[in-house]
């Protein structure tokens, strides 16, 4: 019971130290203008918006402080040795990388940073004398392993929320394919706020002694332990042209989950052998860049899905809470016929809806190619296409480029999404 007393008090002070920690607000802020960004690009191609952005954020907060829990227990097994000082470092090196590119907010660019920087003045007399006090002491005081660690924990966090949440931050999107065309696709990306509730070991505490041994740097808990809480920002972000959102995001969590067992690995071993400092930490960007390269070498040897065909027209997207949703049609799958009229264009779409303003039975093809016949009557106000988004034509007024933003080009416009126009096409 002393136990359970002792991290009950604690933990209402690292929620304090949290709820206190600006960078979270910050992190809250991001995930804001994020979904803000989704919901324009929606409204911009398909005149109307697919997700709420009250609604995503607090879903996004509740999950961030479920995977902080999940990674706040992995962490006291594992162990961790992380400063106060260690979190704002961080922090600070981070916003400044997504000056670059937005997906360097992930914390394993900065901890690979400090990690080739820590090794650097520990090895070049010339560098540390250069450098100030007040920057120095901080950085060679970081415990490396226990940041990568932590890294590799934040990524097996990560890996949980892509599988179970990835497909839901998918917005479709219109692209150029290799060969000129235009195709449909979806643009997935998410962040999360994880809040951190670190074990931390404290020289001379009064606190009752840890019933587990943790993995890291176990001698050092012998004189007492602290709770630590503080903000961290997950996320990340794919584009798919070949794969429907639930298959990206499966792929992507197995990928991450791999990640983060190789850098566990490498945290254990450079916390056994300091000499392996440099190899993790550049390990530690250099995999990380990996999974980037491979998700666009596969999407480059895999043909697009969201396409039209002679068999009918592509669903894209439906809409939540349309007359599409309640049939149960999911994108991917093919609209044959419409009023047992067989439809190619979306011109035969329309028409073929028109014939009964009342009623409208669709035979869609499913995902595995087999036929399943729909009915519903037909209401007033209802979306003109029950509430399918379909792929596009080449007669598609827009289609998103694929380009890597500093956060500056994220932010700047009203419309913050780089679009361009086909050639040939009228402005909207």
């Amino acid at each position: 019971m002393d136990l359970l007393a002792d991290i009950a008090y604690q933990g209402l002070r690292a929620l304090l130290q949290l709820l206190m920690h600006p960078f979270y607000y910050v992190g809250i802020l991001f995930i804001v203008l994020q979904y803000r960004r989704q919901i324009q690009l929606e409204r911009k191609l398909f005149h109307t918006k697919l997700h709420s952005l009250v609604s995503e954020t607090w879903r996004t907060m509740l999950w961030g402080w479920i995977g902080g829990l999940a990674a706040s227990v992995l962490m006291a097994v594992v162990g961790a040795t992380i400063q106060p000082e260690a979190v704002v470092l961080l922090w600070i090196l981070s916003l400044l990388l997504i000056l670059f590119r937005v997906r360097f907010l992930c914390w394993a660019y900065a901890v690979g940073v400090i990690g080739f920087v820590q090794v650097l003045i520990s090895s070049i007399d010339a560098l540390a004398n250069a450098m100030p006090a007040w920057l120095l002491n901080p950085i060679l005081s970081l415990n490396l392993p226990a940041l990568l660690a932590l890294v590799a924990v934040l990524h097996l966090v990560e890996a949980l929320l892509v599988r179970m949440q990835g497909a839901r931050t998918a917005t479709p999107m219109f692209y150029e394919s290799k060969r000129g065309k235009i195709v449909g696709g979806y643009h997935m990306q998410g962040f999360w706020p994880v809040t951190l509730f670190l074990l931390v070991p404290l020289q001379g505490g009064n606190v009752n002694p840890l019933p587990w041994t943790p993995l890291l740097g176990g001698d050092l808990w012998s004189g007492g332990w602290t709770i630590v809480g503080f903000p961290v920002m997950i996320g990340f972000a794919e584009l798919t042209m070949s794969r429907l959102p639930q298959q990206k995001a499966r792929m992507s969590a197995r990928l991450l989950a791999i990640y983060a067992c190789v850098v566990l690995l490498f945290a254990i071993a450079a916390h056994q052998w300091p000499a392996m400092t440099l190899v993790a930490s550049i390990l530690c960007i250099a995999l990380h860049e990996a999974l980037l390269f491979y998700s666009r070498w596969d999407e480059a040897r895999r043909s697009p899905i969201f396409v039209h065909d002679h068999r009918g027209l592509k669903v894209l997207a439906v809409l939540p809470g349309s007359a599409a949703a309640e049939l149960d049609i999911v994108p991917g799958e093919i609209i044959h016929k419409v009023n047992g009229v067989a439809i190619r264009t979306k011109s035969e779409l329309h028409q073929a809806m028109q014939m009964n303003s009342a009623f409208c039975k669709l035979e869609v093809l499913n995902l595995a190619g087999e036929s399943k016949f729909l009915k519903r009557a037909m209401f007033s106000g209802e979306h003109h296409q029950l509430g399918i988004l379909l792929a596009p034509d080449q007669d598609a007024m827009y289609y998103a480029t694929e380009k890597h933003t500093h956060i500056f080009a994220y932010m700047r416009k009203k419309l913050v999404g780089l679009l361009s126009k086909p050639s040939g096409t009228k402005p909207m």
